[in-house]
């Protein structure tokens, strides 16, 4: 299968490229790389011949249009988007052209090279789109977010994927376009951007830093295994129903202060500094509109297709620090581009 995987530079996506091609697919990786992809996170099959990047933009309908006539891909599996919450609330219009008018572009591209195709091929073309479970919003003490939770998204960002969410229906429902929603937890693991908890944790205690946790850390989040869901998206995109969408968890909801306090621990034993790495949390001005818990019910997902995560929180935490512990010029090169973790994300009048 020909898969053309957009925001495949990034950090979801780079995992997606990377299993579909020991997978035995050709991958056509669509990316504009913007400041948190990078092509190392494929460096690993670049040189394969079932492989090849185009650097364009999902909002460039000219661009996407040539890539869909140049490769004439069998399925689309749409990851690129603005990810980071904080970002969204310096620049929402930002999240809003990449998300909603980037998913319109690709839809429309997606529909129109469909519509040419020989039956076989059309009968077999899927529009994968990977979404969040914050589109549904913040679940109080207990409950979990499945298929039929109704959407009420409280952040530039979820907003923007839930528009994208209901555009790819409309497209499914009005033009017949085959396609297949996700909607995931939050995912960890290796060549994940530092700007979000885990990494920011891992990498500001490797250069001595202050660990800042928003609030009292007491937020809940289901934390995935960004190798877990790439093996779940390209299911999905195999045998999922079309018109369905597939609730990805890994069961496994934690506050984020307990997840910050593992990272130390392991932290301390895989690269010890003089002080424990605990000391060095710091707690700080919560984000305006933080959600205070996400948890995902994926029984569906196991129930239809047979997935589960095979990676245990405490096994997936471990070998995550490991792998930044043993990358740090990966780390390094993030830093001397430009990116410094600073704080982003506090309104301004």
């Amino acid at each position: 299968m020909k898969i053309l995987i957009t925001g495949g530079a990034g950090f979801i996506g780079s995992a997606v490229v990377r299993r579909a091609v020991a997978d035995g697919h050709h991958v056509v990786n669509l990316d504009a790389l913007t400041y948190s992809a990078n092509l190392e996170n494929v460096a690993s099959v670049a040189e394969n011949p079932r492989y090849v990047f185009e650097h364009a933009d999902v909002a460039d309908e000219a661009a996407v249009a040539a890539i869909f006539a140049r490769h004439k891909p069998d399925a689309v599996m749409h990851l690129a988007a603005e990810s980071h919450n904080d970002r969204a609330i310096e620049a929402p219009l930002a999240f809003v052209r990449a998300n909603v008018m980037g998913t319109a572009v690709l839809l429309e591209a997606a529909r129109k090279h469909w519509s040419s195709l020989p039956a076989g091929k059309k009968a077999a073309f899927r529009f994968h789109h990977v979404s969040t479970d914050e589109v549904f919003g913040a679940l109080g003490h207990d409950g979990a977010f499945d298929e039929t939770t109704p959407y009420d998204p409280n952040s530039p960002y979820s907003a923007s994927k839930a528009g994208a969410d209901h555009l790819v229906r409309a497209w499914g429902r009005t033009f017949g376009l085959p396609v297949v929603l996700t909607n995931c937890a939050n995912n960890y693991g290796p060549y994940q951007f530092p700007e979000k908890l885990i990494p920011t944790v891992i990498s500001r205690a490797l250069e001595g830093k202050s660990i800042p946790v928003y609030g009292q850390g007491l937020q809940v989040r289901d934390w995935l295994h960004v190798d877990d869901h790439a093996e779940a998206l390209l299911l999905v995109l195999a045998k999922g129903r079309t018109g369905e969408t597939y609730c990805i968890g890994g069961g496994t909801d934690r506050p984020n202060l307990e997840i910050v306090q593992r990272l130390c621990a392991a932290l301390d034993r895989i690269a010890p500094a003089n002080t424990p790495h605990a000391e060095k949390i710091e707690f700080v001005a919560d984000r305006p509109g933080h959600d205070f818990r996400y948890a995902i019910d994926a029984a569906k997902l196991r129930r239809e297709l047979g997935w589960t995560p095979a990676t245990s929180l405490d096994q997936g935490l471990e070998e995550t620090v490991r792998w930044y512990v043993d990358n740090r010029d990966w780390l390094q090169r993030i830093r001397e581009r430009g990116f410094h973790s600073e704080r982003l994300g506090l309104v301004k009048a």
